[in-house]
């Protein structure tokens, strides 16, 4: 595993994205436990694309527009649901005076794991992104790309857990203040809905 594997992918996990923005909701909304559970669920989300990238079934949405927009499309539609639950005052930003019990717990993990399944442009990311990193002469590639996804998952994990702690540790300082809270919640919606459109321009 080279350097150059571990920097590209802190700078792509890093990067604002779904993932970062619900684990950001998730800490301010509920705290540092869902933060934790949040960032779980979005790095579960991204298994079903790197496993596609190895099966080469990614292959299909890019080479298939059908595939590929109806994806998509569910993608989009997800985001927008996200931002008017957010609005509604539920979901991303549903403000608990408790740390959720076990069905918060799994609405948040669910939650998670859906923002990340459904875009399609993570799955040709990975088609395009992992091989990069597989050495050419290499007879076995499946368990060096195996590898190289676990590591990349294992960074996506501790770095949005690292998001939703800080979110959580200004949590009080935010809820205390409904105008602070109220704009917030504003923003996170905005920040799905603009999300969700550079999802629906996406090309293949």
């Amino acid at each position: 595993m080279s350097i150059e594997f571990l920097i590209t992918s802190l700078i792509v996990i890093a990067s604002p994205g779904t993932g970062v923005l619900y684990t950001l909701a998730a800490g301010l909304s509920r705290g540092s436990r869902a933060s934790v559970v949040a960032a779980f669920g979005c790095t579960v989300g991204i298994v079903p694309h790197m496993a596609a990238a190895i099966l080469g079934v990614a292959a299909l949405l890019h080479t298939s527009a059908l595939a590929f927009q109806t994806f998509k499309y569910l993608g989009v539609a997800y985001l927008l649901y996200m931002a008017w639950n957010t609005l509604q005052q539920r979901g991303a930003l549903s403000v608990e005076d408790k740390q959720g019990g076990a069905q918060s717990v799994a609405q948040v993990t669910v939650t998670g794991i859906l923002i990340n399944i459904l875009n399609p442009k993570l799955s040709i990311f990975f088609l395009a992104f992992l091989p990069q990193f597989v050495r050419a002469d290499e007879a076995h590639p499946l368990p060096q790309m195996l590898e190289l996804s676990a590591v990349f998952m294992a960074l996506t994990f501790v770095v949005f857990v690292g998001y939703g702690l800080f979110a959580a540790a200004v949590r009080d300082h935010v809820i205390a203040r409904p105008k602070v809270l109220t704009w917030m919640r504003r923003s996170f919606a905005a920040a799905f809905v603009a999300l969700g459109a550079k999802l629906a321009t996406a090309e293949r």
